[in-house]
């Protein structure tokens, strides 16, 4: 009964990801749904793309084993990068008219910037990726009870999410999305219900998660504690904002208004809904206290099959069909979000600046190729990665947060900003961040062998954007549509 339910949900996916591949007629069509998303859909793109694996699974059993205190980055710094986002960023993006993000770095610096920027966070995008490819062949695997192995698994789920992604494009992500929301809120809702009547009530289980300080948001010892803590909840803030697929949402709309209205919508439900998981993740260590010996695994990915596991044994079948529809339905939608993501940037961005000149058509299937190679590479990632997914989605912000952010921050609110600020950030950020990764974090106790590499690498980033933009002005270029 299982297995049929999830394969049908899954050819019920890929047909209408397909259906969604009549309306593309060109690379706008395929990168940002022809700027047309009503509220509703957009708001869905938003809450679907965001709401992945790792907050399903990964994120939910990190609360489970440190508390709210180990969450810092997801959902609150990610929930606080959508609220940043809406507020100062939604409209202005908007208004540029541009097709990808990229686009606004050749605007308002020039090529060389844009390809370097659009480089860094194609790249980017490898682990968010492949921690969803990671997810989708560990719910096969599970489900075919180890009729095929886990690799095979991973590159059967990759070819399933790459397929109506493909065609389909951005259209194929909103139509899917708006399915997969749905799915998302049901379906997790009547498990936690469910495993709510099995651990004796909602109250009990919150009142055994705050005695055993699982409640406690700020983190009670020295700096030692609190500078991982604000390092996690940095990254994901500020080093998800110069993102593809927020910025494809944003320019998806059909306006201005809603563009920012279905970031705030999108990003509110995002943060508040992803404390569902954490419950369910906890109901499961209260339902079944050996659990906790997952903690203690060499092996960290080992405390994402709880969730899994747990419904797997203790629940009945019409429980196993909405949590593994609501899983699949989380993977599925953010999976699609982030292998459009990267294609579209690195193919506008990276490959087209250095080819003859070509019409939209030809974007497009440049943009198709490039998706299939960078579905393969992420594949290959999540086969050798022994990372959990909540840690591969914090080393992919890293990169763009000292590569990334602070160009695109200066551009839009500096107007001092120039390209030889946007340089000098670039490569200060760059260096200094991957210098402290190899030669300073980890050597010994001092408070700054403890400080995170990424803080040193924005830190690096700003000053050179500030020395840049004052002693080598090059050019201030003027957006267009940004005023």
């Amino acid at each position: 009964m299982l297995l049929f339910a999830i394969g049908i949900y899954l050819i019920g996916t890929i047909s209408l990801g397909l259906y969604a591949s009549k309306r593309v007629t060109g690379a706008k069509d395929f990168m940002v749904a022809g700027r047309s998303l009503p509220l509703y859909m957009n708001f869905t793109c938003v809450f679907a793309t965001w709401f992945g694996a790792e907050t399903l699974l990964s994120v939910s059993a990190t609360f489970a084993r440190d508390g709210l205190e180990g969450v810092s980055g997801d959902p609150f710094g990610a929930g606080f990068c959508l609220a940043i986002v809406g507020i100062l960023f939604a409209r202005a993006f908007y208004k540029m008219n541009l097709l990808t993000i990229g686009d606004f770095y050749r605007e308002r610096y020039g090529r060389p910037v844009e390809v370097c920027t659009s480089l860094a966070i194609a790249v980017s995008y490898l682990g968010w990726t492949s921690a969803q490819m990671t997810a989708l062949g560990l719910v096969m695997y599970v489900l075919a009870d180890g009729s095929i192995s886990l690799n095979q698994a991973i590159v059967i789920g990759a070819i399933v999410v790459s397929v109506y992604t493909l065609f389909g494009g951005m259209w194929s992500v909103a139509l899917t999305d708006l399915m997969q929301t749905g799915a998302i809120i049901v379906g997790l809702l009547f498990v936690a219900y469910f495993l709510a009547e099995q651990a004796d009530g909602v109250a009990n289980v919150i009142a055994q998660a705050r005695s055993a300080g699982k409640l406690r948001v700020f983190p009670a010892g020295g700096y030692v504690q609190w500078i991982p803590f604000v390092s996690a909840f940095i990254t994901f803030a500020l080093g998800s904002i110069p993102q593809q697929d927020v910025f494809q949402r944003v320019t998806s709309a059909r306006d201005a208004k809603t563009a920012v209205r279905g970031t705030l919508l999108g990003g509110a439900c995002y943060f508040v809904f992803a404390f569902v998981p954490m419950f369910i993740a906890y109901a499961a260590i209260v339902i079944d206290p050996s659990y906790v010996a997952l903690f203690a695994s060499e092996d960290t990915r080992e405390i994402q099959s709880i969730l899994p596991d747990l419904i797997l044994r203790k629940t009945p079948v019409w429980t196993q069909v909405l949590f593994f529809g609501a899983l699949l339905s989380a993977i599925l939608s953010t999976a699609s979000g982030t292998l459009l993501a990267p294609s579209s940037l690195f193919a506008e961005n990276v490959i087209r600046p250095f080819v003859r000149e070509v019409d939209d058509r030809e974007l497009l299937w440049i943009a198709r190729i490039v998706l299939v190679i960078f579905a393969v590479a992420a594949t290959g990632f999540a086969v050798n990665s022994t990372s959990t997914m909540y840690e591969m989605v914090q080393s992919a912000y890293k990169v763009t947060l000292v590569g990334a952010f602070v160009p695109l921050a200066s551009g839009v609110f500096w107007k001092r900003s120039s390209t030889g600020g946007a340089v000098a950030s670039i490569g200060c950020g760059l260096l200094v961040w991957l210098l402290c990764e190899h030669y300073v974090y980890g050597q010994g106790n001092s408070f700054w062998s403890v400080v995170e590499p990424q803080l040193y690498g924005l830190l690096a980033a700003v000053i050179g954007m500030i020395l840049g933009s004052t002693l080598l002005p090059g050019k201030r270029l003027c957006l267009r549509g940004a005023q």
